[in-house]
């Protein structure tokens, strides 16, 4: 078994600035994200139009994606994270033309949505290069035996960030207005960049002109077709997710449904992550030690059962909790999957592994989204979201039932 050691990795400095940096990009994140939801649902009242914000995001970051994980074996990861975070900073920056001039310039609310979504296509391609650096430099940072713990330490990093991001953009969306709120998360970006600034050069262990580029993607995809608990827990990631995605239709609930208010629907959006961020506390404390697939499969198949609740809800609290408890079965299921992966990836091939993941990831989330908003419209709101958690249980007994390794993992 392997040895679990949270104050040792985190007396790691290295370790602890990549945490912080990313904390910091991920708290700027999970704001913009909140306020984008908001922001055009207050321009357009139409549910369809935040699923196109995923949409808009997904497609150019899954079709970067391979070519992006190429990339990261390739070549330096500390410079490749740098012009990441800045340009973010620029594309996130043009937000703010219609933001701080929309009177001046009398852009309407069609035509600032259309610009909006413009600017997220672009963030889509950065996302593709972001998303997989940061946990593929951990196994290089960290010692083997705490690579579990770092694991759980990096996902326990991102929920915080996320509850915090979720809630306090709400709550700056509501005080301080859409504007300023885009300042602060430029300001936020800018300063996880100067802990990425602190961390050492990795170096790719390959040399460019030895290495085929579609042989290099290829040899990524291979390698997790033949892993079958990686392919299995992807899986159970996208599946899951794309149909469980009731947080994209918070803003309609919130707005619509249950009249909580932008403060309230901030720490609504904040929910799940609230419930992922104190099961993984726990799970810092009180390590998974055996039967995690298993484990796997059943804290999916609960999340799909909360997120039917939460459609079925008329009431705030009630749904406040519906989201707490699908958060606490998804921060199991994300330390799963997340410690599978690291475990089953040898480093030289680790980036390519970590963006097929990522295109799970975001074909999960953002996919997830615009399948919400096409739902949302054909079926109606809440008959979509219970339409998704029915779906989210489907999957997890089909995979289960089809993949006895991920079954049977145990680490």
């Amino acid at each position: 078994m392997i040895s679990f050691t949270p104050l040792q990795t985190l007396q790691n400095v290295e370790f602890r600035n990549l945490l912080t940096g990313r904390f910091f990009i991920v708290l700027a994140f999970r704001m913009l994200a909140t306020l984008l939801g908001w922001w055009v649902y207050q321009l357009t009242k139409d549910p369809f139009s935040i699923g196109l914000i995923g949409l808009s995001e997904v497609i150019p970051a899954v079709s970067c994606a391979l070519y992006a994980g190429h990339v990261i074996d390739m070549n330096e990861k500390k410079r490749l994270l740098l012009i990441c975070n800045y340009a973010y900073i620029f594309l996130i920056g043009l937000l703010l033309i219609p933001a701080f001039f929309d009177v001046e310039m009398h852009f309407t609310g069609h035509q600032i949505t259309y610009y909006i979504y413009g600017v997220i296509f672009f963030t889509g391609i950065a996302r593709a290069f972001i998303g997989p650096i940061v946990p593929s430099m951990i196994p290089k940072i960290v010692k083997k035996e705490n690579l579990p713990n770092a694991v759980t330490l990096n996902q326990a990093t991102f929920l915080i960030s996320s509850v915090c991001g979720h809630a306090v953009g709400g709550i700056l969306i509501g005080f301080i207005g859409v504007k300023w709120t885009l300042v602060a998360i430029l300001a936020l970006i800018f300063v996880a960049s100067l802990f990425f600034w602190q961390l050492h050069k990795q170096h790719s262990e390959y040399k460019k002109e030895t290495v085929n580029v579609v042989e290099s993607m290829r040899e990524g995809i291979s390698y997790i077709f033949k892993t079958k608990e990686i392919l299995g827990a992807l899986c159970l990631d996208m599946f899951a997710v794309l149909f469980g995605g009731a947080v994209a239709m918070i803003p309609v609930f919130a707005t619509d449904i249950l009249n909580s208010g932008a403060e309230g629907f901030g720490l609504l959006n904040a929910a799940s992550d609230i419930g992922s961020m104190c099961i993984i506390t726990i799970l810092s404390i009180v390590p998974l030690r055996k039967n995690q697939g298993k484990i796997l499969l059943a804290v999916v198949t609960g999340f799909g059962l909360c997120i039917i609740g939460f459609g079925l809800s008329k009431l705030y609290w009630l749904s406040f909790m519906f989201l707490v408890m699908s958060g606490m079965l998804d921060g199991i299921s994300v330390v799963i999957r997340g410690t599978i992966v690291q475990l089953k990836t040898p480093d030289h091939i680790r980036g390519r592994v970590l963006s097929v993941n990522s295109i799970f990831i975001m074909s999960s989330n953002e996919m997830g989204q615009f399948e919400s908003g096409v739902m949302a419209k054909l079926l109606g709101v809440v008959h979509s979201v219970v339409f998704g958690g029915c779906m989210t249980v489907l999957v997890a007994l089909l995979v289960g039932s089809t993949n006895p390794k991920l079954r049977k993992m145990q680490y």
